[in-house]
C-alpha cells in the first residue's frame, strides 16, 4: 500500500485490492496535525491491515475521527476492523446510515447480492459499536471546523465533508483518473439514481468554495469549480445519450451508448488511455452506472426523483 503527501498534513492513501485492475481506484484520505487526526473512508475490510500498516508508517498513533462519506462496502466496509486498531476514534456518518453500520447484516447481504465475488473479495462488513458512531453536522477542532453536508446524489446516505479549504467529496461528483493525456472522468450513477438530486448535491459542493476537491475514486483536483461543473455536464449528457439510444431499441444498447459517449464526452473518451486492466474494471462499473440511468428514465409516476424510504438496501452498492 502506498501513500502520497498531497498538502502539509494531508495524505492520499491508496487502498489497492487483490482483484485485477483494482489499483489506483479506492483511497482513504488522512489529515494529521498536532491538533487533530481524522481519516475519510477507510475502504473495504480486505485492505484494513495494509491501511493500519501505512498509518503506522506515517506515524499515526491515534485517530480522533473516522468520517464516512457513505456506507457502500468499498468505502466503509472496513470501519469496524479499523476501529479495533484505533478504539478512541469517533465514527461520523449520515443519520440514515448509523443503524446499518451497527447492524450491517442487510448491508452485507445486499452487497453480496449485487457485487458477488467482488464483495467477497472486499471482505465481510463487521459491526461497529453503537456508542462509537453518530452523525454531527459540525465538529469543532483547534485546526478548524469539520462540516458535514448532505449530498444524496450517489447514495441517499452520502455526505461531503469540508475542512479548511479541502472538500472530501466521496462519489458525489463521480470518479477521476489522472493520465498524461488528461483526466478520465465518469459519473457514478448506480441504482437508485436521481438526476435532480445529483445535480443539486453538486451545487451544494460548489457553494462550499473549496480550493481542493478530494475524490474517493481516485485523487484530487484544484480546479474545483471546473471539476464540479464538468461532473454536472456529464450527468446531463449521459442521461441524454441513454435516452436517445433507448429510443433506438435494445440491440447492443450499452455498446452504442459507450461509443456515443466517447464522441460526445471528452473526459470519458480518455478511457482509451487507461491501462488495460483498469479499462476492463471500468467497463464493468460503467454498466452499472448506465443501469442506474436506465432505471431513472424508466421510472413511473410524476416524480422520478422521489427516493423511497427503503433505498439504503435497494441500492446496488457499486461504483
Amino acid at each position: 500500500m502506498s501513500y502520497s503527501i498531497i498538502d502539509p498534513n494531508l495524505y492520499l492513501i491508496s487502498l489497492d485490492q487483490k482483484m485485477t485492475g483494482f489499483h489506483h481506484f479506492i483511497s482513504a484520505w488522512l489529515y494529521q496535525s498536532d491538533e487533530i487526526a481524522f481519516l475519510v473512508d477507510p475502504g473495504p475490510r480486505y485492505s484494513v491491515d495494509q491501511l493500519t500498516g501505512t498509518l503506522k508508517k506515517i506515524g499515526v498513533r491515534r485517530l480522533d475521527y473516522i468520517l464516512l462519506t457513505h456506507i457502500h462496502i468499498d468505502h466503509a466496509g472496513g470501519t469496524g476492523a479499523l476501529l479495533a486498531h484505533y478504539p478512541e476514534a469517533r465514527i461520523i456518518c449520515h443519520p440514515r446510515a448509523v443503524s446499518h453500520m451497527v447492524s450491517p447484516l442487510n448491508l452485507w447481504q445486499g452487497s453480496l447480492k449485487n457485487l458477488g465475488v467482488i464483495a467477497e473479495s472486499y471482505g465481510e462488513i463487521i459491526p461497529v459499536p453503537a456508542g462509537a458512531i453518530e452523525f454531527r453536522d459540525r465538529i469543532e477542532t483547534p485546526s478548524g471546523d469539520i462540516k458535514a453536508i448532505d449530498t444524496p446524489g450517489h447514495a441517499v446516505h452520502h455526505l461531503c465533508f469540508r475542512f479548511q479549504d479541502y472538500l472530501f467529496a466521496g462519489e458525489a461528483a463521480g470518479i477521476i483518473h489522472c493520465l498524461h493525456q488528461g483526466i478520465y472522468a465518469r459519473p457514478t450513477t448506480p441504482p437508485i439514481f436521481k438526476l435532480k438530486t445529483s445535480l443539486s448535491s453538486i451545487d451544494r459542493i460548489i457553494a462550499l468554495d473549496g480550493s481542493m476537491i478530494c475524490f474517493g475514486h481516485y485523487g484530487f483536483r484544484t480546479d474545483v469549480k471546473q471539476a464540479l461543473t464538468t461532473a454536472q455536464s456529464q450527468l446531463l449528457s449521459w442521461v441524454e445519450m441513454v435516452k436517445n439510444q433507448l429510443e433506438k431499441g435494445e440491440d447492443n444498447l450499452d455498446k452504442r451508448i459507450i461509443e456515443g459517449l466517447k464522441k460526445k464526452d471528452p473526459s470519458f473518451a480518455n478511457i482509451t488511455y487507461l491501462p488495460e486492466d483498469i479499462r476492463q474494471r471500468e467497463i464493468y462499473f460503467i454498466g452499472n452506472s448506465l443501469k442506474g440511468i436506465k432505471d431513472y428514465l424508466d421510472a413511473a409516476g410524476p416524480d422520478p426523483d422521489k427516493i423511497p424510504d427503503h433505498a439504503v438496501f435497494t441500492e446496488s452498492h457499486l461504483n
